[in-house]
């Protein structure tokens, strides 16, 4: 992994940046997501294959970030049994925390039956907001769940690397190097060698990046973080849903 790590950073060292200041137009809120599941030894081949096209989000002189990530769910896990259920109307509640950032928020994520995404989110300065007052308005204003009916369900960190087409029209991340920790069961896991990107679009322009995994003949495959860990981190859910996905991810 080491290794793989030392020629990833020595792609990103190619990119021209953009900053934090300058991604502020293009935070595509309400958007359309596409994932696909990657070996990471197919990232670096990836990555200088987009050097020409996209920047590398910088944050200071780090071109990878470092995420944590806290979700709630329910005591019965509705969030995660809507998801595996298929019902396309679904939310999300969590905490993440932009680590070299240092900042942190609560998030609420939306998607529709459409296939839209859209985040809302307030900025927490910690991740135990089941009684600050702000937090509790807000989700009794953005969210079907109120705060006195979920607790804490499971941890992720990852690393992200952050992409922007020269047009500024599209965003993309990737994520790799991902543990989970389930807050019920205290069962942890890693998948060390799965990266998921995510291409976001506002609307339907071309995607460069989609263009170079199509020459890796890797398909459009989606999968929740949070609803793979828990698949990896509760043995008594039901995960008929995600079988075949955690089939496919275990051969990479």
């Amino acid at each position: 992994m080491e290794e793989i790590v030392k020629s990833i950073d020595e792609k990103l060292s190619a990119f021209d940046k953009i900053t934090l200041d300058e991604m502020s137009g293009i935070r595509l809120m309400n958007r359309i997501d596409t994932k696909f599941l990657v070996n990471v030894h197919q990232l670096p081949t990836l990555l200088e294959m987009a050097q020409k096209d996209y920047y590398v989000q910088e944050i200071g002189t780090l071109r990878k970030a470092f995420y944590r990530t806290l979700y709630y769910d329910t005591p019965t896990a509705t969030m995660y049994v809507v998801h595996q259920d298929g019902k396309l109307n679904r939310q999300k509640i969590r905490v993440r925390e932009y680590v070299e950032s240092n900042l942190m928020f609560l998030e609420v994520k939306t998607k529709n039956n459409k296939g839209r995404t859209s985040k809302k989110r307030i900025t927490i300065t910690d991740e135990n907001v089941l009684e600050n007052q702000e937090a509790i308005s807000f989700l009794d204003e953005k969210s079907k769940f109120k705060m006195s009916e979920i607790a804490y369900r499971l941890r992720n960190s990852f690393f992200r690397i952050t992409l922007v087409n020269k047009q500024k029209t599209e965003r993309l991340t990737i994520d790799f190097n991902i543990n989970f920790e389930n807050c019920v069961t205290g069962i942890k896991n890693t998948i060390s060698k799965l990266c998921i990107v995510e291409v976001k679009q506002d609307g339907n322009a071309h995607s460069y990046f989609k263009d170079y995994l199509s020459s890796l003949r890797i398909k459009q495959r989606s999968i929740s973080k949070y609803c793979l860990g828990m698949v990896l981190t509760d043995p008594s859910i039901k995960y008929n849903r995600f079988k075949e996905k955690v089939r496919y991810i275990n051969k990479l």
